[in-house]
């Protein structure tokens, strides 16, 4: 029996500092190990976004021609303008399609309806969801097609973090925030800042982009590193995943979607060593607890006590956990994992 090829279209990313093209650049690495056939044109990386633009549009023409009868084409979602054309064509040749999702826009932005998105999803034949709470909002909102959640986004890097295990300290803790800072996404740090009194918070982003900061001697901010500089060199003990504007609760349209998506950041944490503390209502916290690599909490305020009630051995496990997982990480697991029980059933 002839062997089906699995294969992938890849694409300009325009850069690489952004989460999501980390995420899909990680993917197709793993894509590329386990055999998968690139039928768009070489990946590139380039500042350009008209270079882009025609160079997808060549990739993904390229792919629609290249494409045989019997083929599994990968697609990450969302894909502009080009999705439901791309599996129109892939259906005509006889081909499967499986997609990832990466970001479910009626959700997020709102720029599709609900009804919208679930159509033009159900184009595909199979999907992966980042994680089973977006996999059963898809279902309640009638998508019809095979669906599995990913888990979390696999982060791959060549360097490992040596300071990620310092002699463990409940008593002293330092906890990174990462990431772009924006007046729509992150204001409760200007809250937190004005009443954090009891652990340390390293800000790596760029403090500019909110006003209000309180001075406080327990806040160091760090600016923008590189990732890779990050994973290698960051000496803290958690990373926090928080957004919105309230200590209460995560709030707003960035806030509300941890309710749903996987954050990349968490991988990101995670790859350096570094264990969660995120919101208990947060879609990934399941899996954090299930592999004891977080701290969920309601709201921040609660944090203390927490904190508190940590014990030093309690740390130092929670510390080898996250190791272990950062390993898994880098080494494509859960895209294999869900490409593997894909693959096994068809």
């Amino acid at each position: 029996m002839k062997q089906k090829r699995l294969c992938y279209i890849s694409r300009d990313y325009y850069n690489q500092t952004s989460a999501g093209n980390k995420a899909k650049t990680d993917t197709e690495e793993t894509l590329v190990e386990m055999g998968a056939i690139n039928l768009g044109l070489h990946r590139t990386i380039k500042n350009s976004k008209i270079f882009a633009f025609f160079c997808n549009l060549a990739g993904i023409i390229r792919a629609c021609i290249l494409l045989k009868k019997g083929d599994i084409l990968f697609l990450q979602y969302p894909i502009k303008k080009y999705f439901t054309f791309i599996c129109t064509v892939a259906r005509f040749k006889g081909a499967k399609t499986i997609s990832l999702i990466h970001d479910i826009g009626s959700i997020r932005t709102h720029r599709l309806t609900t009804q919208q998105e679930v159509k033009r999803l159900s184009h595909s034949d199979y999907i992966l969801a980042t994680n089973n709470k977006m996999k059963e909002w898809l279902i309640s909102n009638n998508f019809q097609k095979p669906i599995e959640g990913l888990g979390l986004w696999d982060y791959r890097s060549p360097y490992f973090n040596k300071n990620s295990h310092p002699i463990c300290n409940p008593g002293n803790i330092s906890i990174v925030y990462a990431g772009a800072i924006h007046v729509r996404k992150n204001p409760f740090l200007i809250q937190l800042s004005k009443k954090l009194k009891t652990w340390n918070l390293i800000i790596y982003g760029k403090k500019e982009e909110l006003t209000g900061w309180a001075n406080n001697p327990l806040i160091t901010f760090k600016g923008f590193v590189q990732p890779d500089e990050f994973i290698r060199t960051v000496k803290a003990d958690f990373g926090l995943v928080w957004d919105g504007d309230s200590l209460d609760t995560c709030s707003g349209i960035f806030g509300e979607y941890l309710k749903w998506n996987t954050p990349h950041k968490v991988s990101f944490y995670l790859r350096a060593g570094l264990p969660i503390i995120i919101w208990k209502q947060a879609a990934v916290t399941p899996i954090l607890e299930k592999a004891g690599v977080c701290i969920a909490i309601n709201t921040l305020s609660e944090l203390e006590q927490k904190l508190n009630e940590l014990s030093s051995d309690e740390l130092s496990k929670m510390k080898e956990n996250t190791k272990r997982l950062a390993e898994r990480l880098n080494q494509g697991f859960f895209l294999r994992q869900a490409l593997d029980n894909y693959l096994s059933v068809i």
